[in-house]
């Protein structure tokens, strides 16, 4: 989108986190959009984050510096937010939360539907079908059987 931009055109955001994931990002950002495309910014949720009035001295003055504390505010709710979600995910799991996808289990004729096909006598496809298995879960399967029996792995 911002290759898109052009001079004297307005961006809507709803909100000043919405240019960066941190404080330099959001700066940078805004930086590119105003000064170097001459892209006129407003943040819906700060009206005074408006950069279509107040274009003299003072205006550019005052946007700079409430642009910088709210950077610097949403550079630190993001942080604060991937911190309560660690301590979530910690919590979960110390309660025995399982977190991802279930398990596949492979079908109880895994390891006959495995001789065929390393015989040569199903396809790979054929041997996906039997299995109800997606490729790279078949594959996983099937180091796993590997392991477990004690047998080589095949190339």
């Amino acid at each position: 989108m911002v290759k898109k931009l052009k001079k004297d055109d307005v961006l809507y955001i709803k909100s000043i986190d919405r240019l960066g994931r941190n404080y330099g990002e959001i700066l940078e950002q805004w930086r590119v959009l105003t000064k170097e495309k001459g892209v006129d910014i407003v943040v819906l949720d700060m009206p005074l984050l408006d950069t279509r009035r107040g274009k003299d001295l003072m205006g550019t003055f005052l946007s700079d510096i409430v642009l910088q504390v709210l950077s610097f505010v949403a550079e630190n709710e993001r942080t604060n937010i991937r911190q309560r979600q660690a301590e979530g995910i910690a919590a979960a799991k110390a309660r025995g939360v399982k977190f991802g996808r279930p398990s596949t289990p492979p079908p109880d004729d895994f390891t006959a539907v495995v001789a065929q096909w390393e015989h040569g006598n199903i396809l790979f496809d054929e041997a996906l079908r039997r299995s109800g298995l997606a490729e790279a879960t078949f594959y996983r399967r099937l180091r796993e059987h590997r392991q477990i029996n004690n047998l080589p792995s095949r190339k």
